[in-house]
């Protein structure tokens, strides 16, 4: 009996990743990915944007409202915002490379035409989404990972992460078969969200200081 499930049941977005080629592949094939159901929502997949052979990658949670809709990933305020904490802490933004754990926008809807409101993905949409990280780590090669947030957090180290833990060290870990340095700090929305919006800031830019301290 031939099989009549659709791809996204399988959850795992391994049969759309290239076997080779670079970024441009990687984006171009990322465009048609079925992994996993939050493809039938989203405007479009938000692939990783940035230096090709950049020192540090940044990894944050999803696209948001404003990455869905231009296609591209940390375009809104959150965006902005690392921004300007990363060139206060000594990084140059335009030397990163930046890319999001689940490459599709995940929200609610309380009726068309409403705001979308974000929603954290699941494990299960994470683990499924993780070939194409893997595949931006083995092609940028980076230095240094700068985890933005739990979710991101938990995609690349387990579920058992947590921020508040380790944001601001230097951790070693074997990520996706490779050996890595990462530096754990909160996702620069919830920067925005705080009651102390400048402490919160201020924070953020203190771990990204332990970044760029790392880099050298």
């Amino acid at each position: 009996m031939v099989s009549t499930k659709a791809p996204e049941d399988a959850y795992t977005a391994e049969p759309f990743v290239p076997d080779r080629g670079g970024l441009p592949a990687l984006r171009r094939a990322a465009a048609e990915c079925r992994g996993c159901p939050l493809h039938r929502d989203a405007t479009q997949t938000v692939f990783g944007d940035g230096n090709a052979h950049a020192r540090v990658m940044l990894v944050g949670e999803q696209p948001g409202d404003q990455e869905d809709r231009q296609g591209k990933p940390f375009v809104g305020p959150a965006g902005k915002l690392l921004d300007r904490a990363l060139a206060e802490a000594g990084i140059d933004p335009g030397d990163a490379y930046v890319t999001n754990a689940v490459k599709h926008f995940k929200f609610t809807q309380a009726e068309p035409r409403k705001r979308r409101i974000h929603k954290a993905p699941s494990l299960r949409e994470m683990t499924a989404c993780g070939p194409w990280l893997a595949a931006e780590l083995a092609v940028v090669e980076p230095e240094l990972i700068v985890v933005l947030g739990a979710t991101a957090g938990k995609a690349l180290l387990g579920s058992s992460f947590r921020v508040t833990q380790v944001r601001g060290t230097v951790l070693e870990e074997e990520i996706h078969g490779r050996n890595e340095r990462l530096v754990p700090t909160v996702h620069p929305s919830s920067v925005l969200r705080s009651d102390d919006r400048e402490a919160a800031y201020q924070g953020l830019v203190s771990d990204l200081k332990v970044a760029a301290r790392a880099l050298g």
